[in-house]
């Protein structure tokens, strides 16, 4: 048998280390090596295909040669995120910030820490603890407890960096988020957008930003679908069946709003001429009108200013007033629309009718 089969498989009965090692590419001059014992006729590479093909993956092999390789470790860690995976706390890389900054935040760039971190006295908890052979199993378990409690404080510690490295905090303290918020956004964020998601922050720490940002743009998908949905239900009470029908609706629509508003103006405009309401009409229809008393309806009529701006302006300077008479130190920041002849009206106003003592005007 020996001198029929070529002379690598000559170390099979030696531990079996020849098979093992052909399953490499072998070098060539073993090649030449082959095929000179072979003959002549056979080309090194035609020797190598053939020993490959009957001897590594013919029955030879398949014999000789297991499937998997014995002694091979086993990954025993949970997956990623899992409760006993060692991702949970794996350090983040470092932040990309600067020696200045990192030294106004305390923050230890090679460890990823800071100088104060979220529970602090975590490490008390092990800090004093030593194994002795002489333990008993209840000292034993209780060690291990305190062991779990340190863990438990560094994952929650890590999930927080975690958090604040995903909702991009560090820069945001830093101001760094304003060349971000300078970038056209892909749509226009609505005021009660903005405020639904102040609400909706306790949920950060469920949600990657991710996730938060597809939240609301499913939830700004879900309101545009209703209005449309209601828009082709209007249509389609309308007797409008088809698309091309609804330009022209809309048109139609559009001129009898606009005659609507024209009547209004009309009617307010004789009543102006006719002395009906002519002393509040200017403003009654605007926000804030009901908010004001007979004298503040002519103060604001007779400056021709709305009742919302007076309103606000009314604060500030109440405000101010109060915090004067309180040793607080208070800049008045007016809003730009007042000039000095109406903040001197409007503080002869307050002053007449008591809501600032004379020597603040």
């Amino acid at each position: 048998m020996p001198g029929l089969l070529p002379p690598v498989l000559s170390g099979v009965g030696r531990g079996g280390h020849g098979l093992h090692t052909c399953r490499s590419p072998r070098p060539p001059f073993f090649q030449e090596d082959m095929a000179a014992h072979v003959g002549a006729s056979r080309t090194p590479q035609e020797v190598m295909e053939h020993y490959v093909s009957m001897y590594i993956h013919g029955n030879l092999g398949k014999a000789c040669i297991p499937d998997t390789i014995p002694n091979r470790v086993t990954d025993h860690t949970c997956p990623s995120g899992g409760p006993l995976s060692p991702s949970l706390t794996t350090p983040l890389p470092p932040l990309d910030i600067s020696v200045a900054e990192q030294q106004q935040l305390g923050y230890m760039p090679l460890r990823d820490d800071y100088e104060i971190e979220y529970d602090q006295d975590a490490e008390t908890l092990i800090s004093g603890l030593s194994v002795n052979y002489d333990d008993e199993d209840v000292e034993i378990e209780l060690k291990r407890a305190h062991v779990d409690m340190y863990v438990r404080k560094l994952r929650e510690r890590q999930r927080r960096k975690n958090i604040a490295r995903d909702y991009n905090l560090v820069p945001a303290f830093l101001g760094k988020d304003k060349k971000d918020k300078e970038r056209p956004a892909k749509r226009k964020i609505t005021k009660e957008e903005k405020e639904l998601r102040l609400k909706l922050r306790p949920l950060y720490q469920f949600m990657s930003c991710k996730e938060f940002d597809d939240l609301f743009e499913n939830m700004h998908k879900e309101k545009m679908l209703r209005a449309k949905i209601r828009e082709l239900q209007r249509y389609r009470r309308n007797g409008i069946t088809k698309m091309e029908e609804s330009a022209e609706y809309e048109a139609a629509r559009h001129k009898r709003e606009k005659r609507k508003e024209n009547k209004s103006a009309a009617g307010a405009r004789r009543g102006r001429e006719d002395g009906r309401d002519g002393e509040f009409a200017a403003i009654e229809n605007l926000p804030g009108f009901e908010l004001l008393s007979d004298r503040e309806k002519v103060l604001c009529s007779s400056l021709n200013l709305s009742p919302a701006r007076y309103v606000t302006v009314k604060t500030i300077i109440i405000k101010d007033h109060l915090q004067k008479r309180q040793g607080i130190p208070s800049k008045s920041r007016l809003p730009s629309y007042l000039d000095k002849v109406l903040k001197k009206r409007i503080l002869n106003f307050l002053t007449e009718s008591g809501w600032i003592s004379r020597d603040a005007s």
